[in-house]
């Protein structure tokens, strides 16, 4: 017999204080984020010991690994909105077929694309415009590092099927496992083995094997009850379509948003290694900057997904307000507080020794910091959206974020006003704070609330 959902997080979610609803999932979703982003931090800060070459090398090819982690990231997202809208409708079985149906597609997609990318890896590479060590380190880390996209998927599978019943915490401590792993790992294969960048894309690789391995196991258990089973699976067509529905806009959007991720790379690589070093840098910091705003908008999500599958529109509604209300407030302190050069400028140093990086950084990190603010309108908007369904929103958002606003901003500044590398610095404020209001006003419009997606009744 599967164990019930935990009936006083579904409570709470329904009818419970939201704000202790909000932080439930919020706090653990920021940590697992800053988690998720160690394996690459981790790699920056070794990578800095051995040299500049090597963290141009993966800011170059990061965007890469990106392009496909966020297609895959479209059906699990997919997975986890219409399973919580499931378990908000009380169709807890219909939540365990769609389980099912999402690890399919998800398995199958990452195992193509790994195999793809392996192939293609040196011919990215060339066209990205790298020569001599970059290239060489780029073709020896994105090879090894796309191979961990099938456990990956898994472990993301595994989050978002805890994440949509209201369980941020176990997603969590799984990722903790994954980068303490990769904690021990990273110095062995880099200052002990002088394994290089290779050393660096093995460890990420060899962490995420164990965790994958528990969130299958897990997923399995009887004793769940959104679980993996095929024993007697029927396929369903009506679930594909509505995991394509919702799935293929976010995989679309993310995939473009990181193609133009890439672009923007390659446009930054023209200035030298040093100014791609430095933004990449400030990108990764930039990532922990705007946790807060990512954890509150996946929190937005399932509680937006649940309270519309059990159709209380007005307290989705009330709960986007306050989540958005404590995310922006809470951003713009710290902004604020990080945008001040004498507490970015040693942030920096902890990733680079590089003296002609250091200040190209830190300027890039004070500019991001003090409109930091922007992201949590941002998030915790397209986390709405996206807990009620209507991914093709936040598809173009997405999508017109960089290849329109990020791209021309980045044109007038140096084409027009012939600011340099700064150029790339400013074209990220003013794209992100542009797409945040265009969310913003969306949102008052009133269409997330149509439905996208029929509940199915048992």
């Amino acid at each position: 017999m599967a164990k019930p959902i935990s009936e006083d997080k579904r409570m709470m979610i329904l009818n419970g204080n939201l704000v202790h609803a909000i932080l439930m999932l919020a706090i653990p979703v920021m940590i697992n984020s800053f988690i998720q982003s160690m394996y690459n931090l981790t790699d920056t800060f070794w990578l800095g010991k051995i040299g500049t070459d090597s963290q141009a090398a993966i800011t170059l090819v990061s965007p890469i690994q990106n392009i496909l982690i966020n297609f895959g990231t479209g059906i699990t997202t997919a997975g986890a909105i219409l399973i919580s809208q499931y378990l908000g409708a009380r169709q807890d079985k219909q939540a365990n077929s769609m389980a099912n149906h999402i690890c399919l597609c998800s398995i199958c997609f990452s195992f193509v694309c790994a195999a793809a990318c392996w192939l293609s890896t040196p011919a990215i590479v060339s066209w990205l415009g790298a020569r001599d060590d970059i290239y060489r380190f780029g073709i020896s880390y994105l090879r090894i590092v796309v191979l961990d996209l099938p456990f990956l998927f898994m472990i993301n599978l595994y989050t978002s099927v805890k994440q949509s019943q209201g369980d941020t915490v176990k997603p969590m401590l799984l990722n903790v496992l994954g980068v303490s792993v990769n904690l021990l790992l990273d110095p062995l294969f880099l200052m002990v083995f002088h394994w290089g960048i290779s050393g660096a894309a093995l460890a990420t690789l060899l962490a995420k094997i164990p965790s994958a391995a528990i969130a299958l196991i897990a997923l399995r258990s009887r004793k769940q009850l959104v679980r993996i089973d095929f024993h007697g699976f029927h396929f369903e067509r009506s679930k594909m379509t509505s995991i394509f529905k919702i799935g293929l806009p976010t995989a679309i959007g993310g995939s473009t948003m990181q193609l133009g991720f890439l672009l923007m790379t390659k446009n930054v690589n023209e200035y030298g290694t040093i100014a791609t070093t430095a933004y990449g840098i400030g990108n990764k910091i930039n990532s922990i900057i705007t946790m807060p705003a990512n954890g509150i908008g996946s929190a937005i999500s399932t509680i937006v997904g649940q309270n519309i599958g059990a159709d209380n529109i007005q307290r989705a509604d009330k709960s986007y307000h306050i989540a958005l209300r404590i995310g922006a407030v809470f951003l713009f302190v710290f902004g604020m507080i990080l945008s001040r050069p004498f507490i970015a400028e040693p942030i920096v140093r902890f990733f680079t020794s590089d003296e002609s990086v250091v200040p190209l950084a830190t300027d890039f990190l004070s500019i991001m910091a003090i409109c930091c603010w922007t992201n949590a309108f941002y998030n915790v908007t397209q986390g709405l959206f996206q807990g009620a369904g209507h991914t093709m929103i936040t598809m173009a958002v997405d999508a017109s974020r960089i290849w329109i606003f990020r791209f021309l901003t980045l044109w007038v500044c140096s084409s027009l006003l012939g600011m340099g590398v700064e150029s790339v610095w400013y074209a990220v404020v003013v794209s992100n704070a542009t797409s945040a209001l265009i969310l913003y006003i969306l949102y008052w419009t009133g269409i997330w609330k149509k439905r996208t997606v029929k509940i199915d009744k048992d």
